[in-house]
């Protein structure tokens, strides 16, 4: 074997190591997407509750991504459907470290740049062994009680219904103004 193909597969081997979650036990996630805890983007608790009887877009956002323009298709979204629709993009820096920023300078960044008046969260981990309890919720099917997925890259997105039921992933390269996501609201 030549050493570089030794080499690569070391490092791939590694690499699959490493990106493999000790999953939180399911146990300590609550069953119920509402009873989940999370902070807003300033710090303070955001009670989800707060989104019962609307569809919930819960996307994974970063502010130095090739996919970041998005921001302002959800913010179109959310001003076009915010009698139905809520909102919650949620900042994590797991994928190439494109959301390195404070959450003020995130507050700051989604402001000035897109005008973003949806909600925003704290930055966490969407995957891994840290991975928030929202995401394991959404990305296991003992709790989402419809599928297993896992997050490909940032601006992954997940519609919830108005009791907070799963519906669906929708994928990071998905338009938020595409047909995809607005036959929910239809």
């Amino acid at each position: 074997m030549n050493s570089k193909r030794f080499i690569i597969m070391i490092a791939f081997g590694l690499f699959s190591f490493l990106s493999k979650s000790n999953p939180i036990p399911l146990d300590s996630i609550p069953s119920s997407f509402y009873d989940i805890e999370i902070n807003a983007l300033d710090g303070t608790p955001l009670d989800l509750k707060q989104f019962q009887g609307k569809k919930l877009l819960i996307v994974n956002v970063a502010s130095k991504c090739g996919l970041t323009p998005q921001y302002e298709d959800l913010q179109k979204l959310y001003d076009e459907y915010g009698d139905k629709l809520a909102i919650i993009g949620v900042p994590c820096n797991q994928f190439l470290g494109q959301e390195p920023g404070s959450s003020d300078e995130i507050a700051s960044f989604c402001q000035k740049n897109y005008g973003v008046t949806f909600q925003m969260t704290e930055k966490v981990d969407v995957k891994g062994n840290d991975q928030h309890p929202l995401y394991t919720w959404l990305t296991r099917t003992e709790l989402n009680k419809v599928e297993n997925t896992n997050i490909k890259w940032n601006f992954q997105k997940y519609m919830l219904d108005e009791n907070g039921l799963y519906l669906a992933m929708i994928g990071p390269k998905t338009l938020p103004l595409s047909d995809d996501i607005l036959k929910f609201l239809k």
